[in-house]
Order: C-alpha cells, then structure tokens, then sequence
C-alpha cells in the first residue's frame, strides 16, 4: 500500500468523520472504526478515495487490542492513530453514576491508552508515529457536570503525557488536541448551541472542521511530544461554573 495509513476511533460520525475526510484528502489511506454506526462507517468509506472500516467495541480493552494487532500485521505503513471516539453521558459531582462512570473510564481512557501502548510496540511505519488524543478543554476549566466523562478525559490526558514520556523511538509522538463548545452535544437544540458555542473570549463559534485541520497539523510532528493543542477561542482560560450547554440556558 503505497499511501500511509490512519485509524480513526469513532470515525464513522461526528468530529472522527471530519478527520476522516480531511486526511483522505492529504492522501492517506483512512481505517475508520466504529462501534455500531456501521452505515455511517460504510457510507463514508465508500465516499473517500481510500479507506477501510473496522469494527470494535472498545468498551472491551482486550478486543480493541487485537483490533491494533491485526492492523499493524497488515498496513505497512501506519503512521498515525487517532483516539477520537468517547462516550458522554450525563452525570455530576454529587450523583456518580457508577455504571457511566465503568463506561466512560473503559472508553475515554482506558481502552485509548492501551491501544495508544500497542500501536506504538506493534505498528510499522516509514518514519515516526503519531498518536493524537483528543481531550477537552474543560480540564483547564472545569465543572461538576458530566463528572464520569470529565474525569476519565482527564486520565487520558495523563496518560498521553506519561506515554509521551516513555517513548522510545525519538522520531515518535504523543499529542492532545483540546476541543471547545464545537458542535451541538447531549440534548441541545440548534439555537442552545448557537449561544453556548460562542461562550469564550472571542465570543466566537468554532468550526468542527478545525479540529481535523488541527489533527492533520498534528500528524506532520511539529510540536514537542506531550503538547496539548487547545482549539477553543481561549474557552480553557475562562472559568464557568458549569457546562455551557446549561449555561446558555440559564442555569446555574
């Protein structure tokens, strides 16, 4: 396969397919996973020049690592890995839900830090590798909703950084990009997130489509290993007491 690959996590919806089809118009060749959406994962696939689907809950660690096994048999030039998907669902400080708190510390932090480890012990590639995990701004501006979700992003977050520090190939790398309010989430309604889209600094509404642009940033290897790339309009140097998604509807 002459085109270097990529395997997105949640590729097949959302922010994942954004990045999806940015990188099939750089030119490689694009896996993307999906847990259920598997129409979505085929429809997009079918659409880009080059690209696969692959299927894995990864809920079940052990499972999405022989997802990574058997890719890293096959693609002979897999560069980038893109642990994209993550569950949100709802929850606080004050109520923790333990069965969304085992479903968001398996999917948002475990599984990704485990296949994050086999992609690098297993995968072959012509020049560095590339890991980009995708966290969240509220780590930096934090807020009791959504504790489960909050909590397992930011062991991921700690995890890229532990792993970025062990890496043994030089030529390697390990980065976080840190998304803002960036598209309607939970239960909003188009007009909620019109306004809590453009609650930061800039007052201004993000586009998903720069967090792709930022992944393909990421994947050239400018930055040192462990940077964490916030795309947010200056959303982490604020302090909201809450999520925006209640904010924008008054309440605190």
């Amino acid at each position: 396969m002459a085109k270097p690959a990529i395997l997105v996590t949640g590729g097949a919806k959302r922010i994942g397919a954004l990045v999806c089809r940015r990188f099939a118009a750089a030119g490689w060749h694009v896996v993307v996973h999906y847990g259920r959406s598997r129409a979505e994962a085929e429809a997009l696939a079918a659409q880009l020049p080059s690209a696969e689907t692959v299927q894995c809950e990864l809920a079940d660690s052990a499972a999405a690592e022989a997802m990574i096994a058997t890719l890293a048999n096959r693609l002979e030039d897999w560069r980038i890995l893109v642990n994209s998907a993550a569950v949100f669902r709802h929850d606080d400080a004050r109520a923790i839900d333990p069965a969304v708190l085992a479903e968001a510390v398996a999917v948002n932090a475990a599984t990704p830090a485990r296949i994050t480890a086999a992609f690098l012990r297993q995968a072959r590639a012509r020049g560095g590798r590339r890991v980009i995990d995708f966290l969240d701004q509220k780590l930096r501006n934090i807020n009791p909703d959504f504790f489960s979700y909050t909590m397992a992003k930011a062991a991921l977050e700690a995890a890229m950084r532990m792993q970025a520090m062990a890496l043994a190939d030089p030529r390697d790398r390990i980065y976080g990009v840190a998304p803002g309010a960036m598209m309607a989430s939970f239960d909003q309604a188009a007009d909620e997130h019109e306004v809590s889209g453009r609650m930061n600094l800039l007052e201004r509404l993000n586009q998903a489509d720069e967090l792709a642009e930022a992944a393909l940033f990421l994947g050239q290897g400018w930055l040192a290993s462990g940077a964490v790339l916030y795309v947010d309009s200056g959303q982490h140097l604020m302090r909201q007491p809450r999520d925006v998604l209640y904010l924008a509807r008054g309440l605190t």
